[in-house]
């Protein structure tokens, strides 16, 4: 029995211990996991801790580079940091030697934390490096070498043969337009519609591969297909086309290291043999036809005979604008199967995929040489069940399939997508099975990064419709919409829901690369164009410079430093930041912006026939000065992180006075607004346009005008974000709840009853009686009305940064208690790990479980009711050594933590 007894001793010493044991893991190279493709010089590292125990910060790390793992094991890497007494564990940059072109390099990392625990070195990481300058392009762009007027997609191909054992071989990928490419038969990478989309002119980036796998010794075929896309094809307003160039454009390089150490390249030049194929149309807002019977079969492989194409021509295409991908790329990703399959009353037949979606159908079908299937696609069908198409606009969103016959094929688009729910199919041959259909999901390939589950399954539905929203609209650029002739990047859009999406999804890299077009497309007055990258030109309209849209280019760069603690993109956007201010600041007089054109409040609460002025018309101006002062705000904000003191003492005399100007123009000597809307009080309090002695009264008439419309929001794209935030801030959180819960028009719960899958542009987008908003703006796709997220996220779950900080290093859990709810649940992968909050009301007790990361500190707000006690984890709390209780708040008893696991619970009645 002593033997057993001590046996059991040592299994549990062992276990404690392994779960104890200090770890570094998730290493990533730029936001990503073993990167290839980066032509940043000095990239920047980060990592995590894993650790059993609580409390446990990093006191120091040391980190080795090279270009050999061998080497690292041997501790005789290129850079070494030594011992590096810091807690910093993420955007370390790369301080080695200088950075090749086309290596590979390794790195890990060990690290010491405030226990005296060293761990064993990381598993290494790698990453390699992208062409690094345009000498590094051996490659020739490439065209069609005959007439390609019909605008059929061109195929490029190039055979070659070698005999060496290959040790690595790096493709590096671009064009104008869209391209798919394979090697000896096998598709290059699961990238779609690549190189994605940017300002081309400006900033063109170049996509890289490991092909390694794909060379076998012998004879190999390079073959690449291209398509029009947002380079030359129909495309925006008016639906032009050759926006960016009327060429369709090839470069291609594919670089060979053999095992002798030897290299070769292999490159698109005027060597490459070009024709056409079954693709014979492909548009963004068209959809692709494609003629099976005009397919070049074995083309993608070695020994087709390739004698009767044409050879190519070279073209003196400019490399200065060439970029390695910093974003993720867009890539398959939900397969949906039909959940029914209808015949509408005017006998369409129709497949219901059960969700509003971006991205294709794929379709198994057998028949007769010649027989053409089509299928449109639909976000909703009318009232009477028919297909609905109207609100598409100018797009066609058709997709036709001409079949070889004879034997069962499969279909699915390459250089298209659509928004929808519902496929409308003409020309099948037989019955539509729903095992011969599936929907295929794109967007860009984000790491999820939140969750978020309550009692209430309106609200799931809701955060279900949030998540579906980014879904579809961020295909390498935040998009409107995806489904009607526009699909563009509207930058009103984007800055609303940004802060949600970055809960979301990991959104930094995604932001980044926007951020870059946004600078580049942003006119020399320092004005912003409404969409980016922007495909209308810079004059007039186009030239952007709306309030609220073009302050993208300030909010969303300081809420990703926020979010991301990363300051680079401060360093990199800042001349954008205050460009866009100057502009503001020459359009003023005396400090007050009342010119130029502005969407205002987009889409607010309206009456058709408004006797008694019911409409919520917020003046335009005074959301402009608002926005102007935020910006100004920001702006100072990343001056004082950057360390540019005269700047921020030159905007903050500036902001006095544009808040000065705001009292004088938009508010009586009592602090009413002007427009007496819900958007003014909400900008002029999130924005801190009042005085201090001005601010709570502005609040109680937020309420009361909130009253006034029967406990409904009435705010627009502007007003919309802030609302529920600004009532938390006030007092009125018991409001912000009414509000998220109300279930009639206008409300977030309304598109909700009505059967969304997503969230809508309009509040009304199908009205009380069953019939549709105008066909000329009405998305059932559209992601700004999802910014509720962010409130649900960091006040209902309480999940934020501690006032001041930035990153989720140091973090503020502040749950809200109410709406009736009795559990609400948030996870977020931070930087440092994942991140919890859950509470709960059961047989009146409430229990808050909470998870901090290792190497960040949480200040906690435990809900308490009158002297309740506070129990953690089954014992007293104020019997813990190692958790400070540092007092009462407002309803919260406060506590101070380490990283670690922690139960809450307290006698709580009520919900």
């Amino acid at each position: 029995m002593k033997k057993v007894f001590s046996l059991f001793l040592i299994v549990s010493f062992t276990m404690l211990s392994l779960q104890a044991q200090l770890k570094a893991d998730h290493l990533l190279t730029e936001n990503l996991q073993d990167p290839v493709g980066i032509d940043i010089l000095q990239p920047q590292f980060s990592w995590q801790l894993q650790s059993g125990e609580r409390n446990v910060q990093q006191s120091a790390y040391e980190i080795q580079a090279g270009t050999e793992t061998a080497a690292l094991v041997k501790g005789e890497g290129a850079w070494k940091t030594g011992k590096i007494n810091s807690d910093q564990s993420a955007h370390i940059t790369y301080n080695g030697p200088a950075l090749v072109a086309g290596k590979r390099y390794y790195w890990r990392v060990r690290v010491w934390d405030n226990k005296g625990n060293t761990s064993e070195w990381s598993k290494p990481a790698s990453w390699q490096m992208a062409l690094l300058q345009p000498s590094d392009w051996k490659a020739q762009w490439i065209v069609p070498g005959v007439d390609d007027s019909t605008y059929a997609s061109p195929l490029f191909r190039k055979q070659f043969s070698y005999s060496k054992k290959v040790r690595s071989a790096t493709a590096y990928i671009t064009a104008h337009g869209l391209y798919e490419a394979q090697l000896n038969g096998q598709r290059v990478g699961d990238a779609y519609l690549a190189p994605g989309w940017t300002s081309y002119n400006k900033h063109l980036q170049y996509q890289c591969y490991d092909v390694t796998n794909l060379l076998k010794q012998g004879a190999a075929v390079i073959a690449v297909t291209l398509g029009d896309g947002w380079y030359r094809g129909n495309f925006a307003f008016d639906n032009k086309r050759n926006i960016y160039g009327t060429d369709i454009a090839l470069l291609f390089q594919l670089d060979i290291v053999y095992a002798d150490g030897t290299k070769e390249s292999v490159v698109s030049d005027n060597s490459w043999k070009s024709s056409t194929g079954a693709i014979r149309s492909a548009g963004i807002y068209a959809g692709e036809t494609i003629d099976a019977r005009l397919e070049k079969k074995g083309w993608t492989l070695a020994g087709y005979d390739d004698s009767k194409w044409d050879a190519v021509k070279t073209a003196d295409l400019s490399k200065t604008v060439l970029a390695a991908a910093y974003n993720e790329p867009i890539k398959k990703h939900e397969t949906i199967q039909p959940v029914k399959i209808i015949t509408t009353p005017k006998g369409e037949r129709v497949i219901d995929f059960g969700q509003n979606l971006v991205g294709w159908v794929q379709l198994k079908v057998k028949g007769k040489p010649g027989d053409s299937v089509k299928i449109y696609h639909a976000e909703v069908l009318d009232k009477n069940g028919n297909f609905y198409t109207e609100n598409l606009r100018g797009a066609k969103a058709e997709d036709i399939y001409v079949l070889k016959g004879n034997e069962e094929e499969i279909f699915e688009p390459h250089f298209t997508f659509h928004g929808f729910r519902y496929a409308k199919l003409e020309g099948y041959p037989g019955e539509l099975k729903p095992e011969n259909f599936t929907a295929m999901v794109l967007y860009s390939d984000m790491k999820q990064a939140g969750s978020f589950t309550t009692s209430d399954p309106l609200i799931n539905q809701l955060q279900h419709n949030i998540e579906w929203g980014l879904r579809g609209n961020f295909l390498d650029v935040p998009t409107d919409c995806p489904q009607r002739d526009e699909r563009m990047g509207w930058t009103g859009d984007a800055q609303a829901f940004f802060r949600t999406a970055t809960f979301l999804r990991g959104v930094n890299n995604f932001f980044t690369k926007w951020l870059k077009d946004l600078s580049l497309d942003q006119v020399s007055t320092g004005s912003v164009p409404h969409v980016i990258p922007n495909p209308l030109g810079d004059k007039g309209w186009a030239a952007g410079g709306s309030a609220g849209w073009a302050d993208a280019s300030t909010i969303i760069p300081w809420q990703m430093y926020l979010v991301y603690g990363d300051k680079r993109i401060l360093e990199n956007q800042y001349n954008s930041m205050k460009a866009w201010v100057g502009y503001m600041q020459s359009q003023s007089t005396n400090d007050l912006w009342n010119k130029g054109s502005h969407f205002g409040d987009w889409l607010f609460y309206t009456m058709a026939d408004d006797n008694d002025g019911k409409s919520a018309i917020t003046n335009k101006y005074l959301i402009a000065q608002c926005f102007y002062a935020n910006s100004t705000q920001l702006l100072i904000n990343a001056a004082k992180v950057l360390g540019k003191n005269e700047d921020v003492a030159t905007y903050t005399a500036l902001l006095q006075r544009i808040k000065d100007a705001f009292l004088k123009e938009y508010t009586t000597a009592n602090g009413a607004t002007m427009s007496n809307t819900q958007t003014s009080y909400v900008l002029a309090l999130q924005f801190d346009m009042l005085p201090e002695a001005l601010r709570q009264q502005a609040a109680d008439r937020l309420v009361a005008n909130i009253r006034e419309y029967r406990n409904h929001l009435t705010t627009g794209f502007l007003g919309t974000p802030y609302l529920c935030h600004v009532l938390s801030r006030y007092g009125y959180t018991d409001v912000a709840y009414t509000l998220l819960l109300q279930q009639t028009y206008p409300s977030w719960l309304y598109p909700v009853t009505k059967g969304a899958t997503t969230i809508w542009e309009r509040w009304d987008g199908i009205r009380t009686n069953g019939e549709f908003e105008a066909v000329t703006m009405n998305s059932f796709n559209h992601y700004a009305y999802g910014a509720i997220g962010d409130w649900m996220y960091r006040v209902m779950a309480g999940i934020d940064n501690e006032d001041g900080t930035v990153g989720y290093k140091q973090v503020r859990i502040q749950p809200h208690i109410g709406g009736g709810f009795t559990d609400v649940a948030a996870s977020y992968d931070t930087q440092y790990g994942k991140l919890i909050s859950s509470w709960k009301i059961a047989n009146g007790k409430l229990i808050l479980q909470t998870e901090i990361p290792a190497n960040t500190t949480a200040t906690i707000y435990v809900p308490v009711q009158g002297d309740n006690e506070v129990m953690e984890s089954g014992q007293p709390l104020s019997a813990s050594k190692t958790i400070q209780t540092t007092g009462k708040e407002k309803g919260y008893l406060v506590v101070k933590v380490g990283s670690g696991k922690y139960e809450f619970s307290t006698n709580y009645n009520g919900k």
